[in-house]
C-alpha cells in the first residue's frame, strides 16, 4: 500500500467529523462524541496545519494529527476510516504515518495516548516499537476514561 500524506483540507475535516461512525465500544473514537474535540478538528483555525489526510488511491483513508511537545518530541493522534478498521490494515497505516512523521519532523520521540479498552490498537503500537510510558484518567466524551500514554524512540529504518 502506498499512502500519502497531505494538510487536511475542510471538506476532509467535515467528512471525518460527521461521516465516520465506528461500531461498538469503537464509537468512543466518533468525533461527534466530544463537542470539544469535534470543534478542535473541524475549525481550521484550531486545527491548523498540522493535522494530514491520508491517501490511498486519491481516496481517504485516514487521518495523523502531530503535535510539538518540545524540539524533539511530537504528540500524534490518528484515526482510520471505520470500515477500513480490524482488517489487518493498522500496522501498515501507522508504519506509514512513522515514516511519514521521521521524515518532514526529525523527531527523536514520538508519543501518543490510547483508550485503555483499545486492545487492537495498543497491541500494533507495541508491535511497531511503542513501550508504554503510563495511564493516566482523562476526562472526554462526557465521563472519564483510562488512557495509556506510550512513546517511540525513533528508528532509522522507517
Amino acid at each position: 500500500m502506498t499512502y500519502q500524506f497531505e494538510i487536511m483540507t475542510q471538506e476532509q475535516a467535515e467528512d471525518i467529523s460527521y461521516n465516520w461512525h465506528y461500531d461498538g465500544e469503537y464509537s468512543f473514537y466518533d468525533m461527534e462524541a466530544d463537542e470539544e474535540d469535534l470543534q478542535e478538528f473541524v475549525d481550521p483555525e484550531l486545527r491548523g496545519d498540522s493535522t494530514f489526510a491520508v491517501l490511498e488511491n486519491r481516496e481517504l483513508v485516514g487521518f495523523f494529527n502531530v503535535t510539538k511537545v518540545d524540539d524533539r518530541t511530537y504528540d500524534i493522534g490518528l484515526g482510520m476510516r471505520p470500515d477500513l478498521t480490524n482488517k489487518g490494515k493498522g500496522l501498515e497505516f501507522i508504519k506509514a504515518g512513522l515514516a511519514f512523521i521521521n521524515k518532514k519532523y526529525n523527531p527523536s520521540k514520538i508519543t501518543l495516548s490510547v483508550a485503555t479498552f483499545n486492545q487492537r490498537a495498543i497491541n500494533v503500537y507495541r508491535k511497531l516499537g511503542f513501550k508504554d510510558v503510563h495511564t493516566f484518567m482523562q476526562d472526554t466524551n462526557g465521563s472519564t476514561f483510562e488512557f495509556l500514554k506510550m512513546e517511540y524512540e525513533r528508528v532509522n529504518n522507517l
